[in-house]
């Protein structure tokens, strides 16, 4: 990941910017999938690729909702303390800091970076 090397710690590659897996991740991805299936987590996580389109607010989360009918995708900003999402589908790593933006989440070694809608399928926030 060397273009998140030249980002300040925290900050995320811009999409373009963001390289994706290649030949030379072969080892890496061959080693995650050994740790994940150690765990009986092979079925459960996968990979993504870290990137911004544009820069969130400490008190804000992404959303995914979906539409079935429609086969459809979107993801929204709302704010962190009023969503009523529950749901984390995505997280970013936080190698040697036990800190999140979202309070659920601050004694944790990783970030949550984006939840579920509550009509995908997701139980909403109570």
């Amino acid at each position: 990941m060397a273009s998140q090397a030249r980002n300040p710690r925290g900050a995320l590659p811009r999409f373009e910017e963001a390289e994706g897996l290649g030949p030379q991740d072969a080892t890496f991805v061959q080693d995650l999938i050994a740790v994940l299936e150690k765990h009986g987590n092979l079925e459960r996580f996968g990979l993504c690729l870290l990137h911004d389109h544009f820069p969130l607010a400490a008190d804000e989360i992404l959303v995914e909702t979906n539409d079935t009918e429609a086969r459809t995708l979107h993801t929204r900003v709302e704010k962190a303390n009023q969503t009523t999402h529950s749901k984390p589908t995505q997280w970013r790593f936080l190698p040697s800091v036990h800190h999140s933006r979202r309070a659920e989440f601050a004694s944790d070694p990783y970030e949550v970076v984006l939840l579920c809608d509550p009509y995908s399928g997701c139980p909403p926030r109570k």
